[in-house]
């Protein structure tokens, strides 16, 4: 027992470095010979070029894949958002076809209310006989040009009405009523020069509208595509 108390365990030592040698070894290295290299600047040489071709690799090689993986990453969250909103869509479909039946229920309603070419003159005389029911009189009812749009035409009338307030109220309040959409726009009402004392002369804009038959469409289509050589530029 004594003699195994008295053994001791043996120190370890690290070598010591003689860095002013190691110096004097890169001074003394020999570029075509370099198995002659001493071992430390053999190391450390070693070691410089695998942490370069660690650093390039990573450069030119990880650096691509990293950039992969992000547009994956972004590509997957783009697919995910779609998948999201299809689905939702779907969970709403019945609901959007109902949406979608009432609004073509209701510019159904509104487009019977534009009246056809045939019909546009007896609308005229409606409008005309609406002022003279009530007693007005009609000073000017000028109609001006179409004016053609996607699917309909707008037509103004240049009206110079004269009679008295309450006319002149219902008047209004009967062109509103119609069955057939005319609007009064740019109204200005005065004191009308003659006719007494209470006379109001009314100046307005009255515009009526029209839906454009297949024809007309096609027509109207036809004459917005670009022609000759501004259609082939734009293509």
């Amino acid at each position: 027992m004594k003699k195994m108390a008295a053994l001791k365990m043996p120190k370890l030592t690290i070598p010591q470095i003689d860095f002013k040698q190691v110096a004097e070894d890169f001074k003394t290295l020999d570029p075509k010979d370099p198995g002659a290299w001493p071992l430390i600047p053999r190391i450390i040489i070693l070691s410089g070029i695998f942490l370069v071709l660690v650093l390039l690799g990573a450069w030119f090689g990880w650096q691509v894949q990293i950039e992969e993986l992000d547009a994956k990453a972004r590509e997957e969250e783009t697919l995910k958002n779609d998948w999201l909103n299809k689905k939702k869509q779907a969970v709403n479909l019945d609901e959007h076809r109902n949406q979608l039946a009432e609004i073509e229920r209701s510019f159904g309603a509104l487009l019977r209310q534009l009246p056809n070419a045939s019909e546009m003159e007896s609308l005229l005389v409606d409008v005309n006989q609406a002022g003279l029911g009530r007693g007005l009189q009609f000073d000017l009812f000028k109609p001006g040009a179409w004016a053609v749009r996607d699917f309909y035409a707008e037509l103004p009338i240049t009206v110079t009405i004269s009679g008295n307030y309450h006319d002149l109220g219902a008047f209004t309040g009967d062109i509103a009523k119609m069955p057939r959409i005319v609007t009064l726009n740019n109204i200005n009402i005065k004191a009308a020069d003659k006719g007494g004392a209470g006379k109001l002369l009314m100046t307005a804009q009255a515009r009526t509208f029209r839906y454009l038959d297949e024809a007309e469409i096609a027509a109207q289509r036809k004459a917005n595509q670009p022609k000759g050589k501004d259609a082939g530029a734009k293509k």
